[in-house]
């Protein structure tokens, strides 16, 4: 009988805000990618706009930008995600916070403002 597990697939590499980050998971590389982009591009708008260089604020601001967007198109579409895309969603947010858990400046303190 054929192991029908799933298999995690090697680390996709992916860039967001400068730094490269390699992630595990089951799914499809493409779409990853895409999601990273998403991610890179709100952190450099967001960056941009508030003029912070703390990789962590603009992380959680980009995030909260992100998740604005995703409860705006549920208002508007009258419905929530669905069973599998929250549980994606979820899975995501996990690889992320692990991710930023590996990133030396994500503690608070940014390269370029000694001990703030």
């Amino acid at each position: 009988m054929a192991d029908t597990t799933p298999r995690e697939q090697q680390p996709t590499p992916v860039t967001i805000y400068g730094r490269t980050y390699h992630l595990r998971g089951s799914g499809d590389t493409d779409y990853l990618a895409k999601l990273a982009d998403i991610v890179d591009s709100t952190m450099k708008q967001v960056a941009q706009s508030t003029g912070t260089a703390d990789t962590l604020k603009v992380a959680i601001l980009a995030a909260l930008n992100i998740a604005d967007e995703r409860v705006q198109a549920e208002d508007e579409s009258g419905a929530g995600l669905s069973g599998k895309a929250d549980s994606r969603l979820e899975a995501l947010v996990h690889r992320i916070e692990e991710a930023l858990a590996d990133d030396p400046l994500a503690d608070g303190k940014s390269a370029d403002r000694p001990g703030h």
